[in-house]
Formats: C-alpha cells, sequence, structure tokens
C-alpha cells in the first residue's frame, strides 16, 4: 500500500485494479446498491464506544436509513429495497490518495472552512493540510478538526461533535470573528 493509501482507497487499496494496483478496479463501476442495513456498519465502527446508542440517536439512525433509501425511486423495485450511490467519490478519493490534485485550490479567493472529524474513517489530515497550504489568495483559510468526532458528526450527537459543528458552520456563514 502506498503512502496516502488506506484500505478504503488510493493504490494497493480493496478498491485498486488487482493487475494494476495504481489504478482504480474498473469493475467497480459507476454505480453501488445499499440496502439500510449496509449504511450503519461504517457508522458503528467509528463509534468509539460500546453502546452506539449513547452516541447516535437511533431515530436519527433510522431517519438516515429512511432518507438514503427513499432518495431513489427505484429503491423498492429490489427484493430487498436498496438505492443506486453514484461511486464518483470512490474515484476521487482513490486518485487524491494517489496524490492528484481533484482542483486547484490556490484559485479559490473566497473566505474558505475546512472541516473534518478526528475520527473519520475517510477524511485523511494530509489532504486538509495540503488544501489549507494551497489555498493561498483566499481571503481567509481556516481548519477545524473537532476532537473526537466521527464521519457522521453532522448525526451524531450533538456532544459528540455536531453542536461544534453547527456552531462553527453558522459563524462562518454569518462572518463571527
Amino acid at each position: 500500500m502506498s503512502a496516502g493509501a488506506s484500505g478504503l482507497r488510493g493504490p494497493g487499496s480493496s478498491t485498486a485494479d488487482p493487475t494494476h494496483p495504481d489504478r482504480l478496479n474498473p469493475s467497480i463501476g459507476a454505480y453501488a446498491l445499499y440496502d439500510g442495513a449496509s449504511l450503519l456498519p461504517g457508522w458503528d465502527r467509528s463509534i468509539p464506544v460500546a453502546d452506539k446508542a449513547t452516541w447516535r440517536d437511533p431515530e436519527i439512525a433510522s431517519a438516515y436509513v429512511s432518507a438514503a433509501l427513499s432518495s431513489d425511486p427505484k429503491s423498492h423495485e429490489h427484493n430487498l429495497a436498496a438505492f443506486r450511490a453514484p461511486l464518483g467519490a470512490i474515484e476521487d478519493s482513490f486518485y487524491q490518495a494517489a496524490g492528484r490534485r481533484l482542483f486547484d485550490a490556490s484559485s479559490i479567493t473566497a473566505r474558505a472552512l475546512i472541516v473534518r472529524s478526528e475520527l473519520d474513517f475517510w477524511s485523511r489530515p494530509e489532504d486538509a493540510t495540503e488544501f489549507l497550504h494551497d489555498a493561498v489568495r483566499a481571503k481567509s483559510v481556516r481548519l477545524l478538526v473537532i476532537p473526537g468526532a466521527t464521519h457522521f458528526v453532522h448525526l451524531d450527537r450533538p456532544q459528540h461533535g455536531r453542536e461544534v459543528l453547527l456552531r462553527e458552520i453558522t459563524c462562518f456563514l454569518q462572518d463571527c470573528q
């Protein structure tokens, strides 16, 4: 596995082409089908406590699954309701982990807020740092790492990062100091 690759993405990862590990496996396709039960295990693994209900409200988890399934009008056409999810983000993340720039942050001239969660299994610290470094023309750039928060911080209980996330985004949009 290359530096920057993880089990999820990048050369040598589970998404790499077995015959060309520096390329995304073309058999992945453009979409994947996900049933409701498949949405929670990644979230479960990122929560650092055994009782997941203390970290996330079970009603929020249920609403998340329901919203995902209802996002695809054809979800109920499968034996087990499942929604189609585009996999462009998998390709982008694979090549970003390989060192390819997805965009030029130096062209940003507005204010920017970079947010990542400390326990996020997807967002890499080096991606945020590189963005911060490259956004040289931005009016201002702030990197916010939410301590102890997961990839699902926007859905977690307020005390596990959601309150900080919403407060910081609100402040950014209102241009508070």
